[in-house]
């Protein structure tokens, strides 16, 4: 299964994904685009990290959650 980070600061939020590297190369963290990550969420092979930066707090999201917990950490694009 996939994972995604949503991680949501003061000022806006943004979404990750850590990219494993083979050897003793560190892994990598890039940034994704909203659309990238819906897609792939409502493919159901997804599981979005929702991190509050500030407080340190994490929820994880999969398709299979609560509509509502979606649609007020997500957003209604992740809704089938």
């Amino acid at each position: 299964m996939k994972r995604y980070t949503k991680v949501i600061s003061m000022t806006g939020y943004y979404f990750t994904k850590e990219f494993v590297k083979k050897g003793t190369k560190k892994n990598k963290v890039r940034e994704v685009t909203e659309n990238t990550v819906a897609k792939f969420f409502l493919d159901g092979d997804t599981e979005v990290l929702v991190y509050f930066l500030e407080s340190d707090r994490e929820v994880l999201l999969t398709p299979f959650s609560d509509e509502s917990d979606i649609k007020k950490y997500l957003g209604s694009k992740f809704l089938k």
